[in-house]
């Protein structure tokens, strides 16, 4: 006992002063690409997505001799930006210099000044150890053309020097194979400069991404861009093996971090939280990094495939709600496919409870249905608006509400506005009151009472509702449609 007592202190004292630390892969996103370039909600919104951390541009550059680094002078941005992401424990993970994608790092004659303007900046954000530096601007030909190669590899040794006296990496994006950019390495001789790998180029190339790290080694790789061209997110691209990217890794050792660039949805290019929450929540969820909902799942002791079938139902209101893969969604995911199960229980104790006493049962179900309804309100609130509850419900009622309303508005163009008001408000009761039902046709049942109330109602106020519903139909069909 006393030897493994030792042993385990040794191990422990080795580990602490030989500076071994585990594998840690991180995910976070460019703040360019999610339309937040240095802008201070990048680090709510990096937040929100679920990311560990932004990939900070620089700023514009264009024919200026500086780029558009509003960090450089702007103490109380900075202060700002750190306070930010210190509090939503949001890193700055790296600087992006995005600049040079349609600048020349070769002929650049200010490039020494913007290299120390980056490492300056990274020193300001809390230390970050990686720059990111395209070499898209040099156009495609510099890997072959001698003399212009000679250029940017005399530069790149020289802003490699500068980057490891300050304890940094500049991470190069170059269009070469892992053979090419390990003889590039060879011919800049530093230490600071490393490859920053981006899938995109290597899935536009045919290239097996697995092998090109394996070759490349984990010594030479900075970071990657994980992400390809737009077309959809990272989960539904056949081009794209994360899993096997990944465990590569895994056997290399490597840590450092994924940032998503692209890899969007072409259907809905422009919605940043669904793309970048999507392939986020994606890479984590391999990595085995995703943190546990704050909210936890009701499912122990239920049957598996029932836990299934609720959580795909569940997630029909976070998909409308464009929330799925986000934090949030997680969190309102549990939520409903909780709701859903409580009312399985309170009507399954019901059923039993009716073969001993049915209005026993039936209190009981009563009591315990009013106690949930106004519960489930409560527990939405944490994580939704009150216009996004409304959203929950018209989900869980196969939005019923609002289909019944417009075909009323459409049937009745002579509706006034206090009579809509009335039609809206019974639509909102049975609304209400379909939430708790134990079935879908018991919720159809619900709106279906509401229903002939309001066609009484309308009855009452002249209208011939025969007359109105047959040229109602008329009109369907002279515009195209069918009843």
């Amino acid at each position: 006992m006393k030897n493994n007592k030792k042993n385990l202190f040794v191990a422990l004292v080795l580990l602490i002063f030989t500076g071994v630390e585990a594998q840690t892969i991180k995910v976070g996103v460019c703040d360019w690409m999610i339309l937040k370039r240095q802008k201070l909600g990048e680090i709510s919104l990096a937040k929100q997505i679920g990311a560990d951390g932004v990939e900070m541009d620089m700023g514009g550059l264009g024919s200026n001799t500086q780029f558009k680094n509003k960090l450089r002078d702007d103490e109380a941005s900075v202060v700002a930006f750190n306070r930010a992401a210190d509090s939503l424990n949001i890193e700055i993970g790296a600087m992006a210099m995005s600049g040079f994608y349609g600048q020349s790092f070769a002929t650049k004659e200010t490039y020494k000044e913007l290299i120390e303007d980056c490492l300056n900046t990274m020193d300001k954000m809390g230390g970050v150890k990686v720059a990111f530096l395209p070499l898209g601007g040099c156009g495609n030909g510099w890997t072959d053309d001698k003399a212009l190669r000679k250029t940017i590899v005399k530069r790149l040794h020289e802003v490699g020097e500068m980057a490891k006296q300050r304890g940094k990496i500049i991470g190069i994006d170059t269009p070469l194979d892992a053979a090419g950019n390990l003889k590039l390495l060879k011919e800049i001789k530093s230490d600071g400069i490393r490859i920053f790998y981006k899938w995109q180029t290597a899935v536009e190339n045919n290239r097996d991404i697995c092998a090109e790290i394996k070759k490349l080694g984990a010594k030479n790789i900075a970071a990657f861009h994980s992400s390809s061209i737009d077309s959809v997110c990272l989960r539904d691209d056949k081009a794209i093996d994360a899993v096997a990217i990944i465990n590569t890794l895994k056997d290399l050792k490597w840590s450092g971090w994924f940032f998503v660039e692209r890899s969007r949805d072409v259907s809905k290019v422009k919605d940043v939280r669904y793309n970048y929450s999507n392939n986020v929540h994606y890479l984590k969820s391999l990595l085995g990094t995703l943190a546990a909902p704050e909210v936890a799942l009701d499912s122990v002791g239920r049957d598996a495939q029932y836990v299934a079938n609720i959580l795909k139902r569940a997630q029909k209101v976070t998909d409308k709600l464009g929330i799925t893969y986000q934090p949030k969604g997680q969190n309102v995911l549990n939520i409903v496919a909780n709701r859903y199960f409580e009312l399985n229980d309170i009507y399954a104790e019901r059923d039993t409870l009716k073969k001993k006493d049915k209005k026993l049962a039936q209190a009981t179900a009563d009591s315990k249905l009013y106690r949930s309804h106004f519960g489930y309100d409560a527990k939405l609130s944490m994580y939704l608006k009150p216009h996004e509850i409304e959203t929950v419900k018209d989900v869980m009622t196969f939005n019923v509400l609002h289909v019944t309303f417009d075909a009323h508005c459409d049937m009745i163009p002579t509706l006034t506005n206090e009579e809509k008001a009335q039609i809206m408000a019974w639509l909102i009761e049975a609304r209400e009151l379909a939430i708790d039902a134990e079935s879908s046709n018991k919720k159809h049942e619900v709106f279906g009472k509401y229903k002939g109330r309001i066609n009484n109602y309308l009855s009452a106020r002249g209208y011939d509702l025969v007359k109105e519903r047959e040229a109602w139909y008329e009109r369907i069909k002279a515009r195209g449609g069918t009843i």
